[in-house]
């Protein structure tokens, strides 16, 4: 069998995602609910609550599957809103983190936003319909912590290397990236969120 390389794999990855999202972009319906619009608009210039499995109705929510952006979604005005309140959410003083998810702030919807270490200035992006489409071999412990399960940590093996495709979040155009190191360990974990995993799912170790 021919050996597949990390540029082949990310390219058959992108044809497959292109096939069940890039469709979207054709849609000019935007698919953001009532009650999604509700919680975004409420008090827009401050942070948002985070939900955590210490609430009963949350920790149900973080278990769901999160469900895709179309390109009609983020040319609203509603998109830009929300990634302004997650940025605050995630970078609050108080409570900071390294990456979040929009089920962690209540919005069942796969968008994440990473803080790029392996970038001048250390930058938080933003990544709609993120896949993780290569996960090397090469792995690696570390301790992790998390916005959504207060006051702990888990020791979890991740892989050193990732390959995300994602939608760009102003142009929808498809995109593809190779991270390595923190980094990489970053996108894993929020990526886990949209599908409704937690760390703590697997975590060898948890204090």
């Amino acid at each position: 069998m021919k050996k597949i390389t990390l540029k082949g794999i990310a390219f058959l990855a992108t044809v497959f995602i292109m096939t069940t999202i890039g469709t979207q972009s054709c849609n000019n319906s935007t698919s953001w609910t009532s009650d999604e619009e509700a919680l975004i608009n409420d008090a827009p210039d401050t942070k948002m609550r985070l939900w955590t499995i210490d609430n009963a109705e949350d920790s149900i929510f973080l278990r769901q599957p999160s469900q895709p952006l179309t390109q009609a979604d983020i040319q609203q005005p509603i998109f830009e809103l929300l990634k302004e309140r997650m940025l605050l959410t995630v970078t609050d003083p108080e409570n900071e983190g390294v990456g979040i998810a929009a089920p962690q702030v209540g919005i069942g919807r796969q968008v994440v936003a990473v803080q790029r270490f392996d970038k001048p200035g250390q930058p938080f992006e933003f990544y709609v319909n993120p896949r993780l489409t290569y996960l090397s071999d090469e792995k690696q412990k570390g301790w992790e912590g998390c916005l959504s399960v207060p006051n702990q940590r888990g020791e979890v093996l991740r892989s050193k290397q990732v390959v995300v495709t994602f939608n760009h979040p102003t142009t929808f155009e498809l995109q593809c990236d190779t991270v390595e190191g923190f980094t990489a360990i970053i996108f894993q974990h929020e990526t886990d969120h949209l599908s409704g995993t937690l760390y703590i799912d697997k975590a060898e170790t948890l204090k």
